[in-house]
């Protein structure tokens, strides 16, 4: 599955402007049988505006993270965890998803180690987008892997995440949707990956 490519903030503007953009917001609300000139509605197509800004950063490179890197002076090797919570929104009913991630990954002795809050900060600018739980996991890896120079001795991520389009709508189900993804010596070490399976359960339960 292929990673998704954000698009430059002058690309977006030169397509639409924000006036546009609030004009069908009206008529979307129209469509749905509402008046966007009644009192409670007449700030909304500007809100929304606002709000996607904030949560769909993740398509302007200028809100890209800068992951801070360190040389590995003392050549560990040791399995690095981290985990947090996730918010996104489904590309295919643009409604939201989140949940909890589970990232490690194995520094090479001869590369470099992540700064400690930058996981997180990945995370949050990949989920910043239309988006699958699939491929998130999978920019989330392919963008930490670049900052490490692709020397990293692998990395795995595991997602738990619940749907609104799954439990708002359709089969109206509130089950969690959970995903992997492994690289490096994580694919062929399966007591790597016990390992972290292990410090998953612990967080779970910590």
């Amino acid at each position: 599955m292929e990673t998704i490519t954000p698009n430059t903030e002058n690309s977006r503007s030169e397509i639409i402007t924000e006036n546009q953009a609030q004009e069908a917001l009206r008529l979307l609300l129209r469509y749905i049988g509402e008046d966007p000139d009644r009192e409670g509605l007449k700030g909304t197509p500007d809100r929304i505006i606002r709000m996607w800004r904030e949560i769909f950063r993740g398509y302007n490179p200028a809100e890209k993270p800068k992951i801070t890197t360190f040389e590995n002076e003392d050549k560990l090797t040791d399995l690095v965890f981290d985990c947090g919570d996730f918010y996104s929104m489904c590309e295919h009913h643009v409604l939201p998803f989140f949940g909890r991630y589970y990232f490690a990954y194995i520094p090479s002795p001869e590369g470099r180690i992540l700064g400690i809050s930058k996981v997180a900060r990945v995370v949050g600018y990949c989920a910043a987008r239309l988006q699958l739980q699939e491929r998130l996991a999978r920019d989330i890896v392919k963008m930490l892997s670049d900052a490490l120079e692709n020397r990293a001795l692998g990395f795995a991520i595991a997602m738990q995440g619940s749907h609104l389009c799954k439990s708002m709508r359709g089969v109206r189900n509130a089950g969690r949707m959970s995903v992997s993804h492994f690289t490096g010596v994580f694919n062929h070490n399966p007591e790597l990956r016990k390992e972290f399976y292990k410090l998953i359960d612990l967080n779970k339960n910590g």
